[in-house]
């Protein structure tokens, strides 16, 4: 198999995980929305912003190093293994010394307790992380995503019937910890891994070099995306931090289970052809393409359907998360430039450059924040998009010098996705002057109605207008649909 078709079939594939895991979460968790309150979201949401933290020094950025090597022994593995398995021994022993003073400072023992059950997962992890790393340098995106789908009915079978049965924040706690258990067994049988031992820390001190500044990235970049919670758990609450997180979830998930599907690739595939300027370049533009032509509707259905979105989705005690969902989905197209520029850095060794701008950007998304903070949740989430506007520009600049491109190769990127989703805009805009008052006042009907209307405009310009950029994309579906090709095809 060439690279593009490499590509392709491994983008297919993180692309069904990412997707099945987005809509299985998304479905059952309108059920968990139903059987736990926002201040019980709110909780783990804070538990996981710490535990989630010591997740990236855990793993240390080596297994990052190894994906990316031109080579990769079992030693290598065994190595990574030992050193995971170290550390996260120091991390579930500090997790338990601090729980007490965690529970003191939100004012509740029970962040205690479940501070110290959701650590133990940092002894599972090494056995999680190894042999997934291992079906990652081999691209076999689909046995990954055999384990990621299979893991997410554990998860959520787990936290729905502990949720049916009371156990309010702890379903969600206990179906964590039990999933990563299946999941590293699942691993371990896909990439027919069995744990080792390797004490040769010389080698470590080689993989580290590149790991330190990948988990350094990663833990500033976390520390960046949790400032929202961690802020707003201090001054308006736990109910607060579920309403926020429920709209930031919502506004992640397009940008995650698309732009996180080619990213995944993109870097790989970067990594081989680090010596290939051209090609690189073409991969990175192309992904820019094809991300915004399928993400970016999404978020124009957002900002058109919000509250009534968020009110037929989750119910009426969480439609103040439809406001700073707006927010958030006007910064769509700032994530994608930010994310894909993020894999020709790694891909490339610049992440020292990246940790600069990471830096930077918690200040900038820290003063966002704070000054937003008198106006709310609104405020928070247009620090927020603010921020990630700033972002998107500096990651840019360096992935534009690092391949030596130019500033308006991201212009022509982005060209098909702006012309689409201005007829979508148009249409949604007509569909709406036409429907009479009853029914735009019937909120779920309004959803369907406008959802289905916009999404057929938006797959017909995209399968048979002219657009150069798109002609192979659309008709690859046309031949898929077994749609008559055009001549312009």
């Amino acid at each position: 198999m060439n690279l593009g078709a490499s590509i392709r079939h491994g983008a297919k594939w993180v692309f069904i995980g990412n997707t099945g895991s987005q809509i299985v979460n998304f479905a059952l968790g309108l059920i968990l929305a139903r059987l736990l309150m926002p201040a019980e979201f709110g909780m783990v949401a804070t538990i996981l912003i710490f535990t989630n933290l010591a997740g990236f020094v855990a793993g240390g950025g080596m297994g990052q190093a190894i994906v990316r090597a031109k080579e990769a022994t079992k030693r290598d593995f065994d190595l990574l293994f030992t050193l995971q398995s170290l550390i996260g021994l120091i991390i579930v022993g500090f997790f338990f010394a601090v729980a007490p003073a965690f529970g003191r400072w939100y004012g509740d023992p029970l962040y205690a307790d479940m501070l110290r059950v959701a650590a133990l997962s940092f002894l599972i992890r090494p056995y999680f992380n190894v042999p997934s790393n291992m079906l990652h340098r081999d691209m076999r995106f689909k046995a990954k995503t055999a384990v990621q789908l299979t893991n997410l009915f554990v998860y959520n079978g787990i936290a729905l019937s502990l949720a049916w049965k009371g156990y309010g924040p702890w379903s969600l706690i206990l179906a964590g910890l039990f999933s990563a258990i299946a999941g590293a067994l699942q691993f371990a049988w896909y990439a027919r891994w069995r744990p080792g031992l390797c004490f040769d820390f010389a080698r470590a001190g080689e993989l580290m070099r590149y790991g330190l500044l990948a988990s350094s990235n990663n833990i500033v970049g976390y520390v960046r995306s949790q400032l929202p919670t961690f802020i707003l758990s201090r001054s308006i609450g736990p109910a607060g931090v579920g309403l926020y997180n429920k709209a930031e979830s919502l506004a992640g998930r397009p940008h995650g289970f698309i732009t996180g599907s080619v990213y995944e690739v993109l870097f790989r595939a970067l990594a081989k052809e680090h010596d290939n300027l051209d090609t690189s370049r073409y991969l990175f533009f192309r992904s820019l393409t094809l991300v915004a032509v399928y993400a970016l509707p999404f978020y124009i259905g957002f900002l058109w359907l919000a509250e009534p979105l968020v009110v037929m989705l989750f119910g009426h005690r969480w439609a103040d998360s439809a406001a700073p969902l707006v927010i958030l989905s006007l910064a769509a197209p700032f994530m994608i430039v930010e994310n894909l520029s993020g894999a020709v850095l790694a891909a490339r060794n610049w992440l020292d450059k990246e940790l600069v701008a990471q830096i930077i950007m918690i200040a900038v998304a820290g003063t966002g924040i704070v000054l937003g903070l008198p106006y709310g949740m609104e405020g928070v989430a247009a620090g927020m998009a603010l921020a990630l506007l700033y972002m998107s520009i500096h990651m840019f600049w360096l992935a534009k010098q690092c391949l030596q491109a130019r500033w308006r190769d991201l212009g022509r990127a982005f060209a098909p996705a702006l012309l689409l989703n201005g007829i979508l805009v148009a249409a949604l805009w007509l569909v709406d002057a036409s429907l009479p008052a009853a029914l735009r006042s019937n909120g779920p009907l309004y959803v369907i109605l406008m959802a289905a209307s916009g999404g057929l405009v938006y797959a017909l310009a995209f399968l048979y207008l002219p657009i150069p950029a798109l002609a192979s994309e659309s008709a690859r579906w046309k031949s898929k649909l077994r749609l008559p090709l055009s001549t312009a095809t």
